[in-house]
């Protein structure tokens, strides 16, 4: 397994819609293994496959003691909104805001064997896949916000010398990403 490097705001494969995943192989299985750790070293609630630069359909999640990983999936969502909650992406760094997400999420997918899967999600974990599931489509979180607040994260991002920050961040990540050829430094 190998900590992966986590791709900016402003990687035109962070806008990309992502390919299904047709090919149920070791090179999944070890793409799975290498987001999950990658996930836990950020300390991250979920990391999408396009975050690392991977233009497929998966994403890995832990929350509130629940962790995995999801190929394909496929969100039914419930009518009504959640109370809104502050969110952050490892893609954007330094900006948060809150967002409005739906109260409930049926996930449906497989996993990495190819095997399905299926639950229900509420709270930060409904938040969580519908967050994941949107990078998924090629969406951030401000593209969600409306009015006023997304007029002020754009402006945050737009402020933020993002040059600067995304060479700090890769900098800081680069201690800990490993290589998919041996074991990564830990700082």
């Amino acid at each position: 397994m190998a900590v992966l490097p986590i791709r900016i705001i402003g990687d035109p494969v962070l806008r990309t819609v992502a390919d299904p995943v047709t090919d149920f192989g070791p090179e999944l299985r070890r793409l799975v293994a290498d987001m999950m750790e990658t996930m836990e070293d950020v300390d991250g609630a979920g990391l999408a496959a396009p975050q690392v630069g991977v233009g497929l359909r998966v994403f890995t999640y832990q929350v509130d003691g629940q962790r995995g990983h999801i190929v394909n999936p496929e969100l039914e969502l419930s009518e009504d909104f959640q109370d809104d909650a502050v969110e952050g992406c490892l893609s954007i760094p330094g900006v948060a805001f809150a967002v409005r997400r739906r109260r409930t999420a049926t996930v449906r997918g497989v996993d990495a064997d190819g095997q399905p899967v299926a639950f229900d999600a509420e709270g930060l974990l409904a938040r969580c896949v519908q967050h994941e599931t949107d990078h998924l489509d090629g969406i951030l979180f401000p593209d969600r916000l409306e009015g006023e607040d997304r007029k002020a994260a754009l402006r945050a991002i737009r402020a933020i010398d993002y040059r600067s920050v995304a060479g700090s961040t890769v900098a800081q990540r680069a201690q800990h990403v490993g290589s998919s050829f041996g074991t990564g430094r830990r700082a």
